[in-house]
């Protein structure tokens, strides 16, 4: 072997750690279900079933980034012994939504301004609900996503004892992993680290086409 391939060789070696590491930087947009396709995914803002009444996702994809995700896993692993599995309702959302929501509906502590962005724009926020584990079966919560009522909020005390206890649940594996949630929506929460993600617009089939 020459001394020039030896080099080229030792130099490719080298280099595969810092490529893998690009490939894996936190802040990179990750597709959930490609992490762990047991959490199961639907998302209110590809359809019409939404507080805006159309369709503000051309498609059914959620991401985050990876990070929020690989924390996001870990929620799921522990709520798997309890016999629950996390359902998603929103990830990271393009500020270009943010503003037809607010357009729509601006209603503070509910729809964030988009002149200041959501931790949703960042890829750093996660709207999520609970259902059995393995078949994803629906178990009562508090309310119905984006119900804009004192009823949403985390902390309210009118709600039966079961529905009570998963809501601690939920709060308190979230918690455990670096989430926390807001007051007035019990199904938010943001990452601590989000301030380290900035604002974002892209669309989701273009993170889709990203992964090809």
């Amino acid at each position: 072997m020459t001394r020039l391939r030896l080099l080229q060789i030792t130099l490719a070696v080298l280099s595969l750690p810092l490529l893998c590491s690009a490939r894996e930087a936190p802040d990179d947009f990750v597709e959930v279900v490609k992490l762990d396709p047991s959490i199961a995914i639907e998302l209110p803002y590809a359809t019409k079933n939404n507080f805006c009444k159309r369709k503000l996702y051309s498609i059914e994809r959620c991401f985050l980034r990876r990070e929020v995700a690989e924390a996001l896993i870990k929620v799921q692993k522990d709520l798997k012994k309890h016999g629950y599995s996390l359902k998603i309702w929103d990830g990271y959302r393009p500020r270009s939504v943010q503003w037809e929501m607010w357009e729509h509906s601006p209603i503070p502590n509910f729809v964030g301004d988009p002149r200041y962005g959501s931790k949703h724009n960042r890829g750093a926020a996660v709207d999520v609900t609970l259902v059995t584990a393995g078949d994803h079966k629906y178990v009562e919560m508090p309310t119905p996503y984006d119900e804009f009522t004192h009823r949403a909020h985390a902390n309210f005390i009118d709600v039966r004892k079961e529905i009570a206890e998963r809501r601690i649940l939920l709060q308190q594996m979230m918690r455990k992993h670096g989430f926390h949630t807001i007051q007035s929506e019990w199904w938010h929460f943001n990452y601590k680290n989000w301030r380290n993600f900035p604002l974002e617009d892209v669309s989701l089939q273009e993170l889709v086409d990203r992964q090809r």
